[in-house]
């Protein structure tokens, strides 16, 4: 089976070819690789699998080996893969989700793939979308009052293919997301657990963006993530329709007219290096003299293989 590992700006997974084979335990593989001091080093887990309804499907998991329904940066990798190494030959593609059925427009250069236009859906804002158990299950969620860490935030929560949960702050740049991530993720009130955005609006057109990730933690960058703090942004009228989202670890511009429309998020995505001699099926390596044998970009190129 070959595993590789991409990169969506520094939001970085192990990717397993499953087209043809399959992993039996895809959890605790995704909790061993991702161990950035004893496993490869990544944010999780996705496998590109087989699909009845779209040109693939992608299955994720999170470094603590709970199960994703969606990433919006590891999308683009996923079209990128099969791209690049031949299973589509047009640029459009289709990638099934535990989310539903994306689109992507790919961006090719010379021959490959560097990146996607996605169509991520349409921004949900009510408590049963999110879900969030409010006093109504249809309330709107554009400003809920929550509590953590002893403050009050008045919090935009939405449903992007996962469940965000907004903060708009001074300074995102120095809000360590570690300090009231946490604590959010699991309050009561978000049964399936949440993701945590802190926002910084700059102008109409880019904002600063941190993200704690449920079932991870701190992140260089959050696809969805990125693609909700627009839509919450751009709702309360902080920005215009089209915004650059400045994350730790590059931009995504985010493209969203308004209720009921769907929202489109561009960003890159990056081969790293292939993984060699790694035991899916067992504890570790093939080899315990040597986990993995990383083929770097510089030697093996971005090319179908």
């Amino acid at each position: 089976m070959r595993l590789l590992k991409m990169t969506g700006i520094g939001n970085d997974y192990v990717y397993a070819d499953c087209m043809r084979e399959r992993i039996d335990d895809p959890a605790a593989l995704a909790v061993r690789v991702s161990d950035r001091h004893f496993g490869v080093g990544a944010d999780g887990l996705i496998m590109i699998c087989p699909s009845d309804n779209a040109d693939c499907a992608m299955i994720m998991y999170n470094n603590d080996g709970s199960e994703g329904r969606m990433c919006g940066n590891g999308i683009r990798c996923v079209g990128k893969y099969i791209y690049d190494n031949g299973y589509v030959v047009r640029p459009r593609v289709s990638i099934e989700t535990k989310s539903g059925i994306k689109h992507l427009d790919l961006t090719i250069e010379n021959g490959i793939c560097t990146g996607a236009r996605v169509d991520m859906g349409v921004p949900l804002f009510t408590a049963r979308e999110i879900p969030a158990l409010l006093a109504a299950p249809d309330a709107d969620t554009g400003s809920v009052r929550i509590t953590a860490g002893g403050r009050e935030f008045d919090a935009v929560l939405v449903n992007i293919g996962n469940p965000h949960c907004v903060l708009f702050v001074d300074d995102a740049d120095n809000t360590d997301p570690a300090l009231l991530g946490p604590e959010i993720e699991r309050l009561p009130i978000f049964p399936e657990r949440i993701n945590v955005e802190f926002v910084t609006v700059n102008d109409l057109g880019s904002m600063r963006m941190r993200v704690w990730e449920r079932g991870t933690g701190i992140t260089m960058a959050c696809g969805t993530g990125a693609t909700a703090s627009a839509a919450a942004a751009i709702r309360r009228g902080l920005c215009g329709k089209r915004v650059t989202v400045k994350l730790d670890g590059g931009e995504l511009v985010i493209d969203w007219e308004g209720e009921g429309k769907h929202a489109f998020m561009t960003g890159a995505a990056t081969y790293v290096f292939d993984i060699k001699g790694y035991d899916v099926s067992g504890s570790g390596a093939a080899n315990s003299a040597a986990a993995l044998t990383a083929v770097p970009v510089s030697a093996a190129a971005d090319s179908r293989q």
